[in-house]
């Protein structure tokens, strides 16, 4: 069917979410088996929730708008993003711009009396909460539940008597100590704190150092808190219980790297299902691919729950790489967040974030079948891209992978450029380029963008326009053109075509960064020197991701 039917069909007012099936990564095997990491991108910090047969997921999304994701699976192998609980972040004077490593910080995800609740923290400004009954619709105005710097990672906890109690834990960056668990009680509707909060687990000095991520539970007249310590990409997870909300706390290492290949098993979530089983989501560093999200089966040993297989039965699991698939009432569907998209729905494509705030101005969906970004003006005396805010970002999909985008790049004037990028600290973009009447076709590469470095420009080819403008008021220069990048093993590598069959090979190979809290991005970058010329833009007329 050709792309214009396709679109007539696209603005009709319903729309039918599709499977979509990733060719590069699937975590069902279609035989009832799974293998890990279930989500391989990078949703840090994920917290899920199950609310009968149907599971829901987010993860911090720090910087990037719209922010705290969430994600729907009816196995919790095949997951679907449904929306965004978070269009514009707070405050605007900070976040309209670029504020990397930022915002929402490490979400929790709870369902409570017919509402679904997601707490958060902005560690420079507090404990933050909305709420809504459509998950996949529109979320509630941010509400600042506890003013204050420094506390990461809530989680809320409404009581069998109704009594709602909060844990988190604290940022070293922001207030000089950590390690520490904290638990308070709130109203019961969870606005507001009704206590201060009383210390029930200090790691500091011991090997549960940098204990963070708390995760509060109940079960079977029980309180639960699991936590990570040890760090990041080296860390281990940590089960505590009382029979008090306040403690004392008794604990238990529940799951460890050992010999498996999984890195740190970080903070997560702990699922019971209506099947009765129990499982546990978590996250691995996986550096400049960020944090992806491992499933592991739970267990219990002497009313302990035990993550993963416990080979030694010294209580604690290693992660499982293959296991069999959570049990449900029916078959469940292959679906994997979605990577691709051409461009044809008259709403942005759930996969995208922006660097900041969005604004009309960073671009808009067309009825053409292209999606437009028009050129961002530089800052005077901008050396880098570190400070956009239009780019026009999703997270890496896999560990190899090949992404193509048909462009064409319109300017209006000199040294306005647009196309492809690979952005984290370091980054590297192959962009086409205004000089003059004609084109360039360049790979700007930038290390420590960061640290205010300047890029370094490699011209690849100089490409006649494929088309100008009849007119005599700032004509615009257009260039038709294939942009592609391969990724393995962290290496970025670039290639073009004028055609879209041949491609060639387009400067030299780029080794990945991460961002400031998140990995590597893939998308599409729109910029032009600062001044008053007239801007270009960037049409994408698709984005595929393939083998």
């Amino acid at each position: 069917m050709k792309k214009h039917v396709l679109l007539a069909l696209a603005f009709m007012p319903v729309f039918a979410s599709a499977q979509y099936k990733s060719e590069v990564w699937c975590p069902d095997n279609g035989d009832g088996t799974y293998t890990n990491p279930v989500i391989n991108a990078d949703y840090s910090d994920p917290d899920a929730c199950a609310v009968g047969e149907d599971y829901y997921l987010t993860a911090s999304s720090f910087n990037c708008i719209p922010g705290l994701p969430v994600l729907h699976s009816k196995d919790l192998v095949n997951w679907e993003i449904i929306g965004h609980a978070l269009k514009t972040q707070l405050p605007t004077d900070e976040f309209d711009r670029p504020s990397h490593g930022n915002g929402v910080f490490a979400p929790s995800i709870r369902y409570h009396n017919g509402e679904f609740y997601i707490y958060w923290s902005d560690p420079d400004r507090g404990v933050m909460m909305v709420k809504t009954k459509d998950p996949a619709g529109d979320w509630s105005e941010p509400l600042c539940v506890i003013p204050g710097k420094g506390m990461i990672d809530p989680t809320p906890l409404w009581d069998d008597d109704g009594r709602c109690y909060l844990v988190n834990a604290y940022a070293n960056s922001r207030v000089r100590f950590a390690s520490i668990i904290v638990v308070r009680e709130l109203t019961a509707d969870g606005t507001k704190p009704i206590s201060g909060p009383t210390i029930v687990f200090d790691g500091d000095g011991t090997e549960y150092g940098t204990a963070e991520g708390p995760k509060f539970y109940k079960r079977d007249g029980w309180y639960w808190i699991l936590f990570p310590a040890g760090g990041v990409p080296t860390g281990f997870q940590v089960a505590m219980r009382s029979k008090n909300v306040y403690g004392p706390y008794e604990s238990k290492m529940v799951l460890a790297q050992g010999n498996s290949s999984v890195n740190g098993p970080h903070q997560g979530a702990w699922i019971h299902t209506v099947f009765g089983e129990d499982w546990f989501l978590h996250f691995q560093d996986k550096g400049c691919y960020g944090r992806v999200v491992h499933l592991q089966p739970v267990t219990w040993k002497d009313n302990w729950p035990v993550m993963g297989v416990d080979k030694d039965g010294d209580y604690c699991g290693e992660p499982l790489l293959k296991y069999r698939k959570p049990k449900t009432s029916s078959v469940v569907q292959v679906q994997n967040p979605v990577e691709s998209d051409e461009f044809n729905s008259p709403f942005i494509g759930k996969q995208w974030q922006w660097h900041a705030n969005y604004s009309q101005l960073f671009g808009m969906p067309t009825s053409l079948g292209k999606f437009r970004i028009y050129t961002h003006k530089l800052n005077k005396g901008a050396v880098n891209l570190w400070d956009v805010p239009n780019l026009l970002l999703q997270k890496t999909p896999a560990d190899k992978f090949t992404a193509t985008a048909k462009v064409r790049f319109t300017s209006k004037a000199e040294g306005q450029f647009g196309g492809l990028i690979m952005m984290g600290i370091d980054y590297s973009a192959l962009v086409v380029k205004r000089v003059g009447d004609e084109f360039q076709l360049q790979q700007v590469t930038c290390k420590d963008a960061d640290m205010g470095k300047p890029e370094a420009v490699n011209v690849i080819a100089t490409l006649k326009p494929t088309a100008v403008d009849a007119i005599d008021y700032q004509p615009g220069l257009h260039e038709d053109i294939y942009l592609r990048m391969k990724v393995d093993a962290g290496k970025c590598r670039f290639y073009y075509s004028l055609d879209g069959k041949k491609y060639k090979s387009a400067g030299s190979a780029f080794a990945m960064r991460a961002g400031k809290w998140i990995g590597a991005k893939i998308g599409f970058v729109s910029a032009e020197p600062a001044g008053d010329a007239k801007h270009g833009w960037i049409d994408a007329d698709w984005f595929r991701v393939t083998k």
